[in-house]
Formats: structure tokens, C-alpha cells, sequence
């Protein structure tokens, strides 16, 4: 009883490390994919900036407020349909869920699947859009714009609105943050506005409109590359965990395995001393 014991430890050992062994092969594959996409979206954020950076010192320059009135708060909250990632995509939704219980009269549009399925079971009512197939391939104005154009043409209105993202800061770090977001009427009513010469409705719509898609364009290039770096570093902290639970189960199968020839080098021996005490 005791040996077929042992030989099934020793089996339940193999199959474990073998099965540890196949997922550090895969992490390890994940962070080597997670490095080359890395270093592509950070060549292409720093193309980005510009965009949103421009589009946030026009509303500094001009003062630009939040309205007042009772139109409610607009969050875009920015993330991807894919995971493994750290706490890219929860960090953003708890930030969501402290804004909706301070203001329950807030609409939310989710850019990517992960935050949807944080809010979707305590605040599916405050979901007024969500847009998937986001982190598959890397983001062009194309599909900010049309982001943009789905919002607008929702006739969603609001007082206060801002974008959350996450914005890249190193390999090893992000930070989440909020860029503020301002409806046409918040614009027209700015105190400074009429030192820009030549603004009349046509060419305000069509100024928060495109900014709008800057803006969406930039946070997204920001959240892509800080999901790329801490998913980077997520798998290599997965791989190196790996292989410390890979040694371990090494140093066990080793032992148990010295266990089993004992015991059995003992029934044997002691087989052996029974025989020639008998005879």
C-alpha cells in the first residue's frame, strides 16, 4: 500500500511539473510578443502626443469651464478587450465606480471589453455605450474618429465629462489619469474665447469635434503602451515564478522518488533476512 502510494505522489508530481513547465514556455512567449508590441507603441505615442497635448492647451488658453446644470457627468473610460495585463484595466474601473457613487446621474462610454465587465454587474444602467474589438491591432486616428462620431451622434449630454486612460510614465510604471472633456456650449461660452479670430457655431462644432477624436486618439496610444509595458512585466514575473515553483517540485519529486527506492530496497532486504532466518 505504501509503495503504489508513493508511485501515485510520484505520478501527480510528474504531471504537475510537466504541466508548470508548458506554462513558463507560454509566459515566456507572451513577454517576448509583449516587448516587440511594447517598442512599437512606444515609437508610435511619442507621433501621438502632439494631438492630445495641443487639443488640452487650447481649453487652458481659451479657459474653457464646465458648464453648469444638472446634465450629468461623462466619463470615457479607456481600456482593451485583452488581459494578463496587471491592474491596467481594474484601476480604471475603480475609479469609475467612486465617481458613480459620488454621482449617480453619470454616463459611462467604455472603450474595450475589461472595464465593461467590471461595471457591468452593479452599474449596467450608467453604460451608455461600449465599444470591443480594441488592443487587437494597434490604433489609428481612423478608429478614434469614428469612436468620436458614435458618441456625438448618441446625443449624449452632458455639464462635466472627462477621459480616463492610463498614461505610460516607464517600463515598470503607469499612471492612471484624467483629462478633462468639454461639451460644445462649454466651449462657445469660454471667457477667452474671442481672441481667436474668425470662430463662428460651424468651425466651434467642428474644433470639439476633432479634438474629441485627439483626444480619444492620444489616451488610447497612452493606455496601449502602458498595457503592452505591464504586460511585459506581468509574464516576466509569471516566468520567473515558473521557475521557482519548477525547482521545488524538482527538489519534491527528487525526494519522494529517493523515498520509494528506499522503501522498497528495504522490503527487499528484509525479504531476504526473513529467508535465511527461516532457513
Amino acid at each position: 500500500s505504501q509503495q503504489v502510494r508513493g508511485m501515485a505522489t510520484l505520478k501527480m508530481i510528474s504531471i504537475r511539473l510537466k504541466s508548470v513547465k508548458n506554462i513558463q514556455k507560454i509566459t515566456q512567449s507572451m513577454k517576448m510578443v509583449s516587448a516587440a508590441k511594447y517598442t512599437k507603441a512606444e515609437r508610435e505615442l511619442k507621433l501621438a502626443r502632439p494631438y492630445g497635448i495641443g487639443a488640452q492647451e487650447f481649453y487652458k488658453k481659451a479657459e474653457v469651464k464646465d458648464e453648469e446644470g444638472e446634465k450629468g457627468q461623462l466619463i470615457i473610460a479607456v481600456s482593451s478587450d485583452r488581459g494578463l495585463c496587471g491592474a491596467v484595466h481594474s484601476s480604471i474601473g475603480r475609479i469609475v465606480k467612486t465617481d458613480i457613487a459620488a454621482n449617480p446621474n453619470t454616463k459611462v462610454v467604455i472603450v474595450g471589453d475589461k472595464v465593461r465587465n467590471i461595471l457591468q454587474r452593479l452599474y449596467a444602467k450608467n453604460i451608455a455605450m461600449v465599444v470591443t474589438e480594441v488592443g487587437r491591432k494597434p490604433a489609428v486616428f481612423g478608429d478614434a474618429a469614428l469612436v468620436a462620431q458614435s458618441i456625438i451622434s448618441s446625443g449624449i449630454e452632458f455639464s462635466k465629462g472627462k477621459i480616463l486612460f492610463n498614461a505610460f510614465r516607464t517600463v515598470v510604471s503607469f499612471r492612471t489619469t484624467e483629462m478633462p472633456l468639454y461639451s460644445q456650449d462649454a466651449v462657445a461660452n469660454a471667457s477667452k474665447l474671442p481672441v481667436y479670430d474668425s470662430l463662428d457655431s460651424d468651425v466651434i462644432q467642428s474644433y470639439t469635434e476633432f479634438s474629441l477624436a485627439s483626444l480619444l486618439f492620444y489616451s488610447m496610444k497612452e493606455n496601449a503602451t502602458s498595457e503592452q509595458s505591464s504586460r511585459m512585466t506581468a509574464m516576466d514575473n509569471a516566468s520567473k515564478n515558473a521557475g521557482e515553483m519548477i525547482d521545488k517540485l524538482t527538489m519534491t519529486f527528487n525526494r519522494t522518488r529517493q523515498a520509494v527506492i528506499t522503501r522498497e530496497l528495504i522490503e527487499i532486504i528484509s525479504g531476504a533476512a526473513a529467508l535465511e532466518t527461516k532457513n
